[in-house]
C-alpha cells in the first residue's frame, strides 16, 4: 500500500494540543500552513508519518510576524540594517504595557480628552533644558519635512552647498525639502562656506538658514564652514539637523553636536532621531523655541506624522530610564569586552572549535561619529560559519537567534562590543551548534582527531 495514504488528515493533526493552543498566539493560516509543510514531508518519506504532529509543532514560527531577532556582533553599534538602537529593557517593558489600551490621550483624573502623549513630552522637555517646547514625529526625516513645509513653503531656505547630503536609501536632503514647496538657496562651495555666504543670500524670502550635521562623512584639509552661534548671529531664523540624535554633550563623542549645545547657541529649531544615539524608538524629535515648534505641532502635516502609543511609551522609558544599549556599549570598558572574548574563546576552544579571540575595531554606525572608532574585541571563527549562523536550520525553526557578523580577513569576526552581556549565553549556544553541524573544528582538535600530536603554543 501506497505509504502516503497513511498520512494523517488535516483535521486530526490541528487537534493536537500544540497547535490547538498556537492557534490562539499564531492564528489559524499559519498553524495550517505548518501543518502542510508537515505533511508534504512525510508525502515525500523526508519523515514518517507517525510525527507529522511533531514536525508541524517544531516547524511553528515564534510569532505571527515574519522579523527574526538578531544578535548585531557586526561592528556597528548602530546598524541601520538590523532596526538601529535595540530597546532597553524599560522600553521593551513600556512597549508591552502600552499593548493594549492606555491613556496615551486621555486624562484618568477628569475623564477628559488629555495632551497626547504628555509623559513622554515631559520627559524629553527635561533631557532638553535649553528647549522651550517640544515635539515628535515618526523619524528625522520627517521632522525637517515638518519644519520645511510649515515654515518655508514658498520661501527660501539657505544652506551651505557642503550640507546638501544625501540621508541614505537613495534619498537626498534636497529632494526632500523641495517636495514640501520651499525653495532651497545655496551658498559657498563643497568644502568652504563663510559667514559672509549666508549674510549675503539673506533678503525677504528667507524663512530660515539650515544647518545639516554631516554625519555620515568627514570633510578633511581645505575647509571651513559656520557655527550655529555665528548664523544666530545674522538675525534670521535657524533649524539646525543634528541628525544623529545626541540630546546632551557626551565625552566620548566630543565633536558629536548635540541638540541642547546647538540651542544654546541660538538654534531656534532643532531636529534629531531617537532611533541613534539616544538609543530609543524610531521617531523624529522636535526642540525649539515655543511659538516655532507650536507652528509645526498644529500644522496639518503633523497629524499625518504622528507616532503612535508604543512609541511614545518607549521613547519616555529611554529617556527616563537606565542607560540605553546603545550608550553600554559605546562606553563599556575595554577590559570587560576582553575578558568576555577570552572566556568565549576558552569556551569555544575547549569544545573543539576553530575560535580565537582578536584585537578589532568598532565604528558607531547610524550617521552618528563619522570617522570615530573604539577599541573592542572579537571571536574570529571560520568564515564558514556566517550563512548558518545568520540563516540556518536552529534560526529557522526559532531555536536560536540570528547572529551577524562581518567577514574580514578571510575570518568571521563576531564583534562583542555591540552584544549584550546577557546575549553572551545564547551567542556561545548559537556557535556551538553550529560549529558542530559544520565541523568547524580547530587545527589542534582535527589533528587529535586524526591522531596527530601538536605542540602547545607558546
Amino acid at each position: 500500500m501506497d505509504p502516503r495514504r497513511h498520512v494523517p488528515r488535516t483535521d486530526v493533526v490541528l487537534a493536537d494540543p500544540r497547535l490547538v493552543a498556537a492557534r490562539e498566539s499564531l492564528g489559524g493560516a499559519l498553524v495550517k500552513a505548518a501543518v502542510s509543510r508537515a505533511q508534504d514531508l512525510a508525502r515525500s518519506g523526508a519523515i514518517s508519518t507517525a510525527s507529522v504532529a511533531d514536525t508541524a509543532a517544531a516547524l511553528l514560527p515564534r510569532t505571527a510576524a515574519t522579523m527574526t531577532p538578531v544578535i548585531n556582533a557586526t561592528g556597528v553599534l548602530v546598524h541601520t540594517n538590523l532596526g538601529r538602537a535595540p530597546l532597553s529593557a524599560a522600553a521593551r517593558k513600556a512597549v508591552r504595557a502600552a499593548a493594549g489600551c492606555t491613556d496615551v490621550e486621555f486624562d484618568l483624573a477628569s475623564g477628559k480628552r488629555g495632551r497626547r502623549g504628555a509623559g513622554a513630552l515631559d520627559a524629553l522637555a527635561r533631557a532638553v533644558p535649553a528647549a522651550g517646547a517640544v515635539h515628535v514625529v515618526n523619524n528625522n526625516a520627517a521632522a525637517l519635512a515638518l519644519a520645511a513645509t510649515a515654515l518655508a513653503a514658498g520661501r527660501e531656505i539657505i544652506v551651505s552647498r557642503g550640507e546638501l547630503i544625501e540621508i541614505g536609501d537613495g534619498f537626498r536632503l534636497p529632494d526632500l525639502l523641495q517636495s514640501t514647496g520651499a525653495r532651497i538657496r545655496e551658498v559657498g562651495t563643497t568644502n568652504r562656506t563663510s559667514l559672509d555666504d549666508y549674510r549675503q543670500a539673506i533678503c525677504a524670502g528667507t524663512a530660515f538658514i539650515l544647518k545639516v550635521h554631516p554625519s555620515n562623512y568627514l570633510i578633511e584639509g581645505f575647509t571651513a564652514s559656520v557655527s550655529v552661534r555665528e548664523l544666530a548671529s545674522l538675525g534670521a531664523l535657524v533649524v539646525g539637523d543634528i541628525g544623529s540624535g545626541l540630546l546632551r554633550p557626551n565625552p566620548v563623542l566630543p565633536g558629536e553636536p548635540d541638540a541642547d549645545s546647538w540651542l544654546r547657541a541660538g538654534a531656534g529649531l532643532v531636529t534629531a532621531s531617537g532611533d541613534k544615539l539616544l538609543g530609543g524608538p524610531q521617531a523624529g524629535l522636535v526642540l525649539g523655541r515655543p511659538e516655532t515648534v507650536s507652528r509645526l505641532a498644529r500644522h496639518p502635516l503633523a497629524r499625518a506624522l504622528r507616532v503612535d502609543k508604543l512609541t511614545l511609551a518607549a521613547l519616555e522609558a529611554t529617556l527616563t530610564g537606565p542607560a540605553a544599549p546603545v550608550m553600554q556599549a559605546m562606553t563599556a570598558a575595554l577590559s570587560s569586552i576582553r575578558r568576555r572574548a577570552d572566556a568565549h574563546a576558552e569556551r569555544l576552544a575547549g569544545a573543539g572549535v576553530d575560535c580565537r579571540a582578536v584585537p578589532t575595531a568598532v565604528a558607531v554606525g547610524g550617521g552618528g561619529g563619522p570617522g570615530v572608532t573604539l577599541p573592542s574585541a572579537a571571536l574570529s571563527l571560520p568564515e564558514q560559519l556566517a550563512a548558518e549562523l545568520r540563516s540556518g536550520a536552529a534560526v529557522r525553526r526559532g531555536d536560536g537567534p540570528a547572529v551577524v557578523g562581518r567577514i574580514e580577513g578571510g575570518r568571521l569576526l563576531l564583534d562583542l562590543r555591540a552584544v549584550e552581556p546577557a546575549d553572551d549565553e545564547r551567542l556561545a549556544a548559537a556557535v556551538l551548534a553550529v560549529a558542530a553541524r559544520d565541523g568547524a573544528r580547530s587545527p589542534a582538535a582535527a589533528a587529535s582527531a586524526d591522531g596527530v600530536s601538536c605542540p602547545a603554543r607558546e
